[in-house]
């Protein structure tokens, strides 16, 4: 998706036009050609020839270039002028490590800015999940999906990787106890830590799984909870350092066998991925085993023997190497949500507000942060599907059912949402645009 393809946004008039007509230097060439106006492709322009001069230690350039973003960015303007806050802030938190005065000279702000991370409640996020189908989308084709794979199982035990806090699971749980035969005991496991990003909940997650076995008694679904606990991981409610990760992921790892998860001969085992993957780490750097953490995971995963495994996730590609290639990208597919989200709230709706501010932070981490530091490294829906096949796995196609579950849902939301199949995914869209994908997939070789 091309910045000049995203609507009908106005272009922004500079409050200092002469910068159009200054001497011939590097500014105003990345300027010529916006004819005093700025508008998507203009600004997203000005993002690449900041990442250029970062990248080329030109502190002097990459500066002027902020000033002229300093002008367009507003956390309360349009589409544009909010996204572009945003990655002035991310810009300035890369410049500050080069230069560290860069932050005090703009009032974009750097990594400070923004909303203060809070916890929310369970009410405050079932709201943050239902703003936009984001999550939902997700949520209904991966429980349309499940729910079909394990019809006739008297036993299921879902393996739950999330960064939604289970708040998928209530809907799975209210089918499962309307099924003609009588509802399966289901037991859900989660793993003891979560990347550190929003959304972050005020409960710990033993608490969310008291709130599920409530809610599974209604049902009279017999319902078991449980934590995969390790001394070596942080304790809930602890927010981990971004570095730390890989480190909790390996412990996490070895965590993942038949005899720790207790799995039982009659439980139907369901692997579900929402979000998750692309925290893994996919380099092999420093590393002893002969492929990257996130390959070991899904082999481990393989090797469990589940009956199905759900991958929800982005669907954009930011895992470049370059600065360059990662603004592209990142600037084009992160409008989405922004849009989206100006069509139905207003601009000082603190829902709102806080919504941008996490995707701000991703933001923030792609382009401010290389190494460890950096561990939003989403791929494709396309690329994952050839992960998991590269895996041992096999594709489990979408049935009738589930697409029109999910057509149902967006009918809720509004209507520049859609939905559409590339080969065996469900890609939800955005103006015709690829927001996210779902995948199902099996081992090859199952063994029911």
């Amino acid at each position: 998706m091309k910045a000049e393809l995203r609507g009908n946004t106005p272009p922004i008039s500079l409050q200092n036009p002469n910068l159009f007509t200054a001497p011939q230097n590097s500014l105003s060439g990345a300027l010529r050609g916006c004819l005093g106006n700025l508008d998507g492709a203009c600004i997203e322009k000005l993002l690449l020839h900041c990442a250029s001069a970062l990248e080329s230690n030109d502190v002097t350039l990459a500066q002027q270039v902020m000033w002229v973003l300093n002008n367009v960015a507003s956390s309360l303007g349009d589409t544009n002028q909010r996204l572009t806050s945003w990655f002035l802030r991310a810009l300035i938190s890369r410049a500050s490590r080069v230069c560290p005065n860069t932050a005090a000279t703009f009032s974009g702000g750097g990594s400070s800015g923004g909303v203060p991370r809070r916890l929310m409640t369970v009410t405050e996020l079932a709201g943050y999940v239902d703003l936009i189908p984001w999550h939902r989308f997700g949520f209904c084709a991966a429980n349309s999906a499940i729910f079909n794979a394990i019809q006739g199982c008297p036993a299921v035990h879902v393996l739950d990787f999330s960064i939604t806090h289970c708040m998928q699971w209530p809907t799975l749980i209210d089918a499962l106890a309307k099924r003609p035969e009588g509802p399966p005991s289901v037991r859900i496991t989660v793993p003891g830590f979560r990347p550190p990003v929003p959304p972050f909940l005020n409960v710990t997650s033993e608490e969310v799984g008291l709130r599920l076995a409530n809610f599974a008694k209604l049902g009279d679904v017999p319902f078991e909870f449980n934590v995969i606990e390790d001394s070596s991981l942080p304790t809930m409610g602890e927010i981990i350092s971004k570095e730390s990760c890989s480190l909790y992921f390996e412990s996490l790892l070895s965590q993942l066998n038949l005899s720790m998860l207790n799995i039982r001969d009659d439980e139907a085992l369901v692997v579900n991925f929402q979000n998750w993957l692309r925290y893994l780490p996919d380099d092999r750097n420093g590393m002893a085993r002969s492929m990257s953490l996130r390959d070991a995971f899904l082999e481990v995963i393989k090797g469990l023997n589940p009956r199905i495994v759900v991958v929800v996730d982005d669907d954009s590609d930011l895992s470049a190497s370059t600065l360059t290639s990662r603004i592209t990208t990142c600037f084009n597919y992160f409008w989405i949500p922004f849009d989206a989200l100006e069509t139905f709230l207003p601009k000082d709706n603190h829902q709102r507000i806080e919504y941008e501010s996490d995707i701000g932070q991703k933001i923030e981490d792609i382009i401010a942060s290389e190494g460890l530091q950096r561990i939003e490294r989403l791929e494709s829906g396309p690329k994952l599907s050839q992960r998991m096949k590269s895996s041992g796995f096999l594709s489990l196609p979408f049935v009738e059912e589930t697409v029109k579950e999910v057509k149902s849902l967006l009918d809720e939301h509004a209507s520049g949402w859609g939905m559409k199949r590339e080969e065996d995914m469900l890609v939800l869209t955005w103006k015709g645009h690829n927001s996210v994908f779902a995948t199902a997939w099996f081992p090859n070789g199952f063994e029911d």
